[in-house]
């Protein structure tokens, strides 16, 4: 292979300790297929960084180049704790140095470009990876909390200065529809994937393509959009050049100090990663039959008897051919109702004395070695409170019946009673797919997620096998009962009182005394 020159460039003005993350992330990245150089523009008011910056220059001598910009007024750009603040002549400096770092990266032939800005770290497999996506402008994605009380956005968009939506030319829209599809938009970007968007910034890779057609941060003078981002990707449009963000490595965004707490987090996530560069020796290693596949229900219950496990194990008795399920500590008789439901049916039943859910990850993995004990063609992930729907007993043959695919996600539906699913700002499930049935790889190396809540249900690389989407859909009956909502709002609280594992917003919610219910539709 090819081994290809880069350039990463970033104007720097940082605080010392998001620095040193930063250039950490920068020492760690691979260099298999690439040669890395750096250009910094030095734009630090602190010591401490700009001692920083030479010591990394010094430790990289040879393919580092920190240039010292004209005297600035360094007024217009400053960070608190909840937000950063810029005007115009700050963004437009920035512009400046970065227009810079374009002209040195062209004029030296470089193959690559890679803009960052200094807040951000990125998975060590990131550039080698962008440039394997072969496209001229492709960022890798970030969430931000822009401000603090608020859900993480990406640093991409479909259109105009941050519009998260699409719509065509003259399409009116109502306030529902476009939620609806802002949620369509940030639901797509969490799925591993390549996509194509509208605008993008501040971890972008450039191809010397890109650089000889003349991409630049300069001000277009009839553009009022705010940020030298925007302007970076009209050019680059009217130049005849597509942006791109590839979401398999997101990178992470140190936007306040505070974000420094979760950096070990994000390195923990990134060992749990496998690369996309190493698809072929995953696919090679595949197993996959495109007939007589087998379907095992795997499921973890406690409880359940008086509430939907009767009617979701007899829904699924019709195309199952064996069940594993974790009874994680029930009082009642779910046991013998599975035992009853189940009879003919090849079901190992594992029975925890005590409660492990306090611990989820360590249940699920119970739950995920228990299965792959039995050898299973493919694994059907539900809880015993969520019903495919009905039109599952004909079609799902048809999915496990191929060699292609590995993986389906399915759409969920909160049931807020037996007819109605919940639609609002903190209930759109159903907007987005999650994974539900796997075919076991015995060769693929599943990684687990580290969290001990909301761990997902399955190892945390799947997406890296061969999937797709499923039009079947899932009734989650786990939120009809004004009771049991109540008991899971408390329990929510007591588990993750600092709502470090979920969305605090959406916890509260879950009292609402008038939520948006929709009809289900068969």
């Amino acid at each position: 292979m090819k081994q290809h020159s880069v350039l990463i460039g970033s104007p720097i003005h940082q605080e010392y300790p998001i620095l040193k993350e930063f250039l950490t992330s920068l020492s760690e990245l691979k260099q298999t297929n690439i040669t890395i150089h750096y250009m910094f523009v030095d734009d630090n008011t602190d010591k401490a960084s700009k001692q920083l910056l030479r010591n990394f220059a010094q430790d990289n001598e040879g393919s580092t180049e920190i240039i010292a910009p004209s005297p600035y007024d360094h007024q217009g750009y400053s960070r608190n704790g909840n937000t950063h603040i810029w005007n115009h002549q700050a963004i437009w400096k920035v512009a400046e140095f970065k227009n810079q770092i374009i002209k040195h990266a062209r004029d030296k032939g470089y193959d690559y470009l890679f803009l960052i800005d200094s807040d951000l770290l990125i998975h060590p497999n990131t550039i080698e990876y962008l440039i394997r996506i072969d496209k001229n402008i492709i960022s890798t994605i970030f969430w931000t909390k822009w401000q603090i009380n608020a859900d993480p956005l990406p640093q991409v968009w479909v259109q105009d200065e941050y519009t998260l939506y699409h719509a065509t030319h003259g399409e009116r829209l109502s306030d529902e529809e476009k939620k609806r599809r802002t949620m369509e938009f940030i639901n797509q970007l969490k799925v591993p994937g390549t996509y194509e968007v509208g605008g993008l910034g501040a971890c972008t890779l450039l191809s010397a393509h890109a650089l000889n057609t003349g991409v630049n941060f300069s001000p277009i003078p009839n553009l009022s959009f705010w940020g030298e981002d925007r302007h970076f990707c009209i050019r680059a449009q009217a130049l005849g050049l597509s942006l791109y963000v590839d979401t398999h490595y997101p990178a992470y965004h140190i936007y306040r100090s505070s974000d420094l707490e979760a950096v070990e987090d994000y390195k923990d996530d990134n060992q749990e990663r496998i690369s996309p560069l190493e698809v072929s020796d995953i696919l090679a290693k595949r197993i996959s039959k495109d007939n007589n596949n087998k379907i095992t229900l795997s499921m973890i219950m406690k409880n359940e008897a008086s509430r939907y496990l009767k009617k979701v194990l007899l829904q699924h008795r019709d195309f199952i051919d064996s069940a594993v399920i974790i009874d994680d500590g029930s009082e009642d008789n779910s046991i013998e109702v599975c035992k009853q439901i189940l009879a003919g049916i090849p079901t190992h039943i594992v029975q925890n004395k005590r409660s492990a859910f306090a611990n989820e990850v360590e249940l699920r993995k119970q739950q995920w070695e228990e299965t792959i004990k039995t050898k299973p063609d493919w694994i059907l992930n539900l809880d015993a409170d969520e019903l495919l729907e009905n039109k599952a007993t004909n079609e799902i043959r048809e999915l496990i019946n191929q060699s292609d695919i590995d993986l389906y996600s399915f759409r969920l539906y909160d049931m807020w009673d037996e007819e109605h699913y919940r639609d609002d700002n903190y209930w759109q499930s159903h907007l987005c797919y999650r994974p539900f049935l796997l075919r076991y790889q015995p060769n693929f190396d599943y990684q687990w997620k580290k969290k001990r809540f909301h761990c997902g249900r399955f190892p945390a690389n799947i997406y890296h096998l061969p999937n797709a989407i499923s039009r079947l859909r899932i009734k989650h009956f786990g939120w009809t009962n004004a009771k049991e909502r109540q008991q899971k709002y408390n329990r929510y609280l007591e588990l993750d009182p600092d709502s470090e594992f979920g969305w605090n917003e959406q916890y509260q919610s879950i009292l609402d005394a008038h939520p948006r219910l929709i009809k289900w539709q068969d």
